[in-house]
């Protein structure tokens, strides 16, 4: 493969394996196992595998291996390992390097799953665990300690959009020694610059933009190959949460339109970020590409562009937001992100429902608080129905 290739022609051919029958659209393997010639073979195999040698479908297979290749070459990571869901992936990439009597410094703005397995999982393991403001480098810096073996955050955070300084991060945390992990989901692998500005580990739920159109759960791991071959292969594939054959053919499949939905949708998220910003009946608009993010510089020095969600504060709280969703007519109401599909979710009574209230305020998610994952439709169409909503609301 041309290392020369743009980010769009590397998701349409990137990785790309073909069987003898020299098929256009990519092969799906459906097999749980493989043949093996002979018994010497079968043992070699077993020993060690080679790169187009595979024995069992939880171990590896050839469409899994290709969309692992493809997402690995645009993030510029040296390997990949596909995962169930994005959540198996997180799960995965902690505990396969983490122990008892091991520390992380995580950033305290995650999504709820994510805190669940820091504050729930991993702790019952005696490995321990300090949140820190992610947004502020002295925190990272004070939590640290010699030994700290990593630190853990999401890029942009779910769902009040901080934006997290990826390379000032990395270099406190590599002072320590600690293995920098990145929940990439907001940032989006089109505009991901994380390995590049230091991060170790990065992480995708595919569910989200990579498939982007509703189908299939899934995730993957990215980093070197001693981490991704030596230290969480082996972990997934006697766990159990590794990706299907299938799954990862439709993950190829919308890694070759990823570029395209999501420049589009950042399009659409900043000019409806600009027809809300003043709005009588919002108390704030969030939107990392926006001027009146804070952290814009920072958002655009990491990724470009804003990426694809945008949120906001109802002034009328709760009530008001339960009216603005019912009144929605193209936006239709779910929990996901990254869909072609514009979807509102309310964090506070959803995905971050489990949450105390004392967190929930700590993090700025109030009760009128609004996450919009903004799809593929026309953006004044978008514009229009947020509008006529938030005057019903």
């Amino acid at each position: 493969m041309s290392k020369d290739w743009n980010k769009r022609t590397t998701l349409v051919h990137g990785g790309t394996r073909r069987s003898q029958y020299n098929e256009v659209s990519e092969a799906i393997f459906l097999t749980q196992g493989f043949v093996y010639d002979t018994a010497e073979q079968a043992e070699a195999r077993f020993l060690k595998a080679g790169p187009d040698e595979f024995i069992y479908a939880r171990y590896g297979n050839p469409t899994v291996a290709m969309f692992e290749d493809r997402i690995a070459a645009l993030e510029g990571a040296e390997d990949a390992f596909a995962t169930a869901s994005g959540m198996a992936a997180v799960s995965g990439a902690l505990t396969a390097m983490l122990r008892a009597g091991d520390h992380v410094v995580a950033a305290r703005a995650l999504f709820g799953s994510c805190l669940y397995i820091l504050e729930e999982i991993l702790t019952r393991y005696g490995v321990e665990v300090t949140l820190v403001d992610g947004t502020d480098l002295d925190q990272w810096r004070a939590a640290m300690r010699p030994g700290t073996k990593v630190a853990f955050f999401e890029s942009i955070s779910n769902p009040t959009m901080e934006v997290i300084d990826i390379a000032g991060v990395s270099k406190i945390a590599h002072a320590v020694g600690a293995t920098v992990v990145v929940d990439n989901v907001f940032a989006t692998p089109v505009y991901s610059r994380a390995i590049e500005l230091g991060a170790d580990v990065v992480i995708y739920s595919a569910t989200k933009h990579i498939d982007g159109q509703g189908r299939a759960l899934g995730g993957v791991i990215l980093g070197s190959k001693d981490y991704i071959r030596g230290v969480v292969e082996p972990y997934m594939k006697h766990t159990g949460g590794s990706m299907s054959p299938f799954t990862a053919w439709i993950m190829l499949k919308g890694l070759e339109t990823m570029d395209l939905r999501v420049r589009a949708q950042a399009a659409s998220a900043l000019a409806i970020a600009e027809a809300l910003h003043g709005h009588p009946k919002l108390s704030r608009v969030i939107y990392p590409g926006h001027s009146s993010h804070p952290q814009q510089a920072l958002t655009l020095a990491q990724m470009e562009a804003g990426g694809t969600v945008i949120a906001f504060d109802l002034a009328g709280g709760q009530e008001a937001a339960f009216r603005f969703l019912n009144a929605l007519e193209i936006v239709i109401i779910s929990n996901n992100l990254g869909d072609a599909k514009s979807i509102a979710t309310h964090p506070a009574t959803t995905t971050h429902q489990r949450l105390p209230a004392e967190q929930k305020v700590t993090l700025g998610i109030a009760p009128g608080l609004v996450r919009l994952s903004v799809g593929i439709e026309d953006g004044r169409d978008l514009v229009a129905d947020i509008l006529q909503a938030l005057e019903q609301a």
